[in-house]
């Protein structure tokens, strides 16, 4: 797995029929297809950069006026296709971040961009369900590294204006990690 690809879509049905043809048009992995809140689905596929912009391509093309956002990560970082299914593990907690997002695809890009810029470990990359739409991403690490990720995240060109807030708590209390997970 070299990339990640995704489509939201504002129609359930047409999203379903965006994600058959992008499994179609190349050879990719499906992560996951699935509605979210307010009435949308997304897509979220993976394997080689080509074939991931293929299949992306395709399901922009189906989902027509009806695509919300579509996004492809060339070389994603590991931790963001396991924090999507929450399966990250995470060990001590120093510091943790949470960016939240309007663009369900933002919160992707953002999540790469953050993990990427220091060492902080995704804990959770949260997609819309129960969030009207929204999504969050969790993060955690050593204050400075955590700072320096959120930063990173939010301030990525692809996510301007489709980012909400974004919090640094250092030294959470540790029912709040519970609560995290």
């Amino acid at each position: 797995m070299n990339a990640l690809g995704m489509i939201e879509v504002t129609s359930i049905p047409k999203g379903v029929e965006a994600g058959d043809a992008m499994l179609k048009a190349a050879t990719v992995e499906l992560i996951s297809a699935q509605s979210i809140c307010a009435g949308k689905y997304i897509v979220i596929i993976t394997g080689e950069v080509a074939a991931v912009e293929e299949s992306v391509a395709a399901g922009k093309k189906v989902a027509g006026q009806k695509l919300i956002d579509a996004m492809v990560i060339s070389h994603v970082h590991p931790q963001v296709p396991k924090a999507i299914n929450a399966c990250n593990e995470i060990g001590d907690v120093a510091a943790i971040g949470v960016m939240e997002a309007f663009s369900l695809c933002a919160a992707v890009v953002a999540a790469d961009a953050a993990v990427k810029a220091a060492a902080v470990d995704l804990i959770d990359i949260r997609l819309g369900r129960g969030l009207g739409g929204k999504a969050f991403i969790t993060l955690t690490g050593e204050v400075a590294a955590v700072r320096a990720s959120i930063d990173a995240g939010t301030s990525k060109p692809e996510c301007k204006g489709l980012m909400a807030e974004s919090v640094v708590i250092p030294h959470p209390h540790p029912e709040m990690i519970k609560a995290l997970y």
